[in-house]
């Protein structure tokens, strides 16, 4: 099961949980300050996962490691292609 599947079955039964206490199917009667809180979930919920992003997306970006020895291989097979283009009569500036 992948990440994404995960997030959809979880936000599914929310919203499902979500829409059933509102809509009062189940015969237990939720009360009018109750419901007063249980409306604005959602947009709580969307800001919450909004920080949980943005945080998740900092860590990565703050721990993201140097990969010298990828960089020099890079470096060499550049110079490798500029040396073969030149050979093939292209022109560098």
């Amino acid at each position: 099961m992948t990440k994404l599947t995960e997030w959809i079955i979880f936000a599914a039964l929310a919203f499902s949980l979500w829409i059933t206490l509102l809509s009062d199917i189940l015969p237990l009667k939720v009360s009018y300050k109750a419901k007063e809180v249980i409306w604005p979930i959602p947009v709580y919920a969307l800001i919450v996962f909004g920080c949980y992003s943005l945080a998740t997306i900092g860590y990565r970006v703050a721990t993201f490691n140097d990969c010298v020895e990828a960089s020099e291989s890079l470096k060499q097979e550049i110079n490798d292609a500029r040396e073969d283009l030149s050979k093939r009569g292209f022109k560098f500036d």
